[in-house]
């Protein structure tokens, strides 16, 4: 008879992502995976069979919390109109680095590092990313003056501003230099809209 699992699997997760957030998934090691979720190298292989299945659980959780609450900000438009909302997002990631949090994006640091080269990973980090840009293409959507035509153009232009924030987020410069990345977006949006 097995022995019932002795962990809740959703915090064991939650703990997960926090070490491949702050570690990255090549950086993080199995004794960091081990220690950051309280378990037995038996229990991790058990319950979620190796690195990468974890990792892939881990990103989807990522983007159920962290993804889906942005695209959610910017389709509503209780949230003001539709640059409020993009301009709400952009500030929201300087208030996090403000308030010290300098993780970045689970996701940006996944596509930026070998982890990518990995198909799998690499089809959900796109799944999260293109989630992501069609949020900001709903609030451009919303914006008066903008073309239909220029919209995916522009919502593409400010996923990738958006990435390199949050890359940003994580090398720690100096708080001035978001708040002017922020100020651009508003100055692209407003010139977009003319």
């Amino acid at each position: 008879m097995a022995r019932p699992r002795e962990f809740d699997t959703d915090e064991a997760l939650e703990r997960a992502m926090q070490v491949f957030w702050q570690h990255g998934y090549q950086d993080a090691s199995l004794p960091d995976l081990l220690d950051g979720m309280g378990l037995t190298r038996g229990s991790l292989y058990k319950a979620f069979k190796d690195k990468k299945s974890l990792f892939l659980l881990v990103l989807d959780r990522y983007e159920s919390a962290q993804v889906d609450a942005g695209v959610a900000m910017l389709t509503d438009p209780a949230n003001g109109d539709g640059r409020t909302r993009v301009l709400a997002l952009f500030g929201g990631l300087v208030a996090a680095v403000a308030a010290g949090d300098h993780r970045g994006c689970l996701l940006c640091t996944a596509a930026s590092s070998a982890a990518a080269d990995d198909v799998e990973i690499a089809s959900a980090v796109h799944g999260g990313l293109a989630k992501l840009q069609q949020g900001i293409e709903a609030a451009i959507a919303d914006i008066e003056g903008i073309a239909p035509g220029d919209r995916l153009r522009l919502a593409n232009t400010l996923l990738t501003q958006y990435i390199g924030l949050r890359m940003l987020a994580r090398s720690r410069l100096p708080m001035g230099i978001l708040e002017q990345s922020v100020e651009g977006v508003a100055d692209i949006l407003d010139r977009a809209a003319r």
